[in-house]
């Protein structure tokens, strides 16, 4: 029997990944994986789409990767398996949507002063209607010549961190973020801790799972085997979930499908925990 693959870190378009809800699915299916979770940027938009592509022997997680500011700087917490119609977290998100519309925006204002010829129209042409981000405003900026590669805009020149383009928004605590996919049902996992430009310390984590914390994303195409083996040892000592995924956006990070996934044990984990949704199964291959 082969084993279980079982990848919990997936984008469609629904926010900044390239390929559709259904296309997604498809791809994981050819893939070879068993199971795939649906994590797109603060939407939970594209599981309905995904869902009901499914093809047979392959389940899908609902899931988000839910914005969080600590100190001022972005983090992501991966949420699973929560209730959709939760009527806080539905406004939080929304709240946090909103707000990326707002700081998109500006960003392309700024860019704009700054030469650079973007435009609004265009980024929303490249966003298609799904939760505009950065990753947006990069493409639009490879597309105008004005970066080689999206990865390009990602400096202190351009949209990084601190940028000259760079504006701050709205998220709320980790902390906050915790409660609310808890009260909701959910299962919340901290994505990529030590993904350049998200690195959270071991302090943090311990901090964060004395509040309801339940896993840590170990196993991270940003994450080599020295971070992994800490991580896996810090998540041990703390009781926490080891989780894993591709942290796929389709043809814009060319991730793979696959090529971090979870270990199946800690997956029954995961599910266990949840009460405010279950995965969804197709039939068989």
């Amino acid at each position: 029997m082969s084993a279980v693959r079982i990848d919990l870190h997936v984008h469609s378009t629904a926010s900044d990944g390239t390929d559709p809800p259904a296309e997604v699915v498809r791809r994981a299916g050819a893939a070879g994986l068993d199971v795939v979770a649906l994590t797109d940027h603060d939407t939970t938009a594209g599981v309905t789409a995904a869902s009901d592509a499914l093809p047979p022997g392959l389940t899908l997680v609902p899931g988000m990767e839910l914005s969080c500011l600590l100190d001022g700087n972005s983090m992501h917490m991966l949420a699973y398996l929560f209730d959709r119609e939760d009527p806080a977290l539905t406004a939080e998100t929304g709240l946090i949507r909103d707000d990326r519309t707002h700081r998109a925006r500006a960003m392309v204002g700024r860019l704009q002063e700054l030469g650079a010829p973007v435009t609004w129209e265009q980024v929303t042409r490249i966003a298609a209607g799904a939760v505009v981000g950065r990753p947006h405003i990069a493409r639009a900026m490879a597309e105008a010549g004005v970066v080689a590669t999206p990865s390009g805009a990602f400096t202190a020149d351009w949209i990084g961190d601190g940028g000259r383009a760079h504006v701050g928004r709205y998220a709320p605590a980790p902390e906050r973020a915790i409660a609310l996919v808890r009260d909701a049902g959910g299962v919340p996992v901290l994505a990529h801790p030590r993904s350049p430009g998200y690195e959270i310390g071991d302090e943090v984590i311990t901090r964060l799972a004395a509040v309801g914390l339940a896993g840590v994303e170990v196993f991270h195409p940003d994450h080599d085997d020295s971070e992994r083996s800490r991580l896996a040892a810090l998540a041990t000592r703390l009781g926490l979930l080891m989780t894993g995924g591709s942290d796929d956006h389709g043809s814009f990070n060319d991730s793979g499908l696959g090529r971090d996934t979870t270990p199946p044990a800690e997956y029954e984990r995961l599910v266990a925990q949840a009460t405010g949704a279950r995965p969804v199964t197709a039939g068989p291959r």
